[in-house]
């Protein structure tokens, strides 16, 4: 059975060495995500990119990695998507960027 909702893609963009109280920040936001029972979340690392300071974060083969881009990608309903933003808003310094898009959900389930 295919199931079709209404929902909201929320991305978090963050640096790998991002920490709040000693923790890694990607951690305890998908921490967090649990915790509120979030359908979902996705943890990418970024190869390049660099964010409002302008400083080239690359896993260039000449260079070692350091602190790397990191997007986590949840997509839940509205109402969830932005009770979470207000949840992790405490965590989150300044600089950092947060997106949301509006998209359909498809969902299989093969069980029925």
């Amino acid at each position: 059975m295919i199931m079709q909702s209404k929902g909201k893609l929320l991305k978090i963009y963050i640096s790998e060495f991002d920490k709040y109280n000693g923790q890694l920040l990607y951690h305890l936001i998908v921490e967090q995500a649990k915790i509120l029972e979030m359908a979902g979340i996705t943890v990418y690392r970024g190869i390049e990119g660099f964010g409002g300071h302008h400083n080239l974060h690359t896993v260039h083969i000449f260079r070692l990695s350091d602190n790397l881009p990191i997007v986590l990608e949840i997509i839940d309903s509205e109402e969830k998507i932005d009770k979470f933003i207000s949840h992790i808003e405490q965590f989150i310094k300044d600089g950092l960027m947060i997106t949301q898009e509006n998209i359909n959900i498809i969902k299989f389930d093969k069980k029925r």
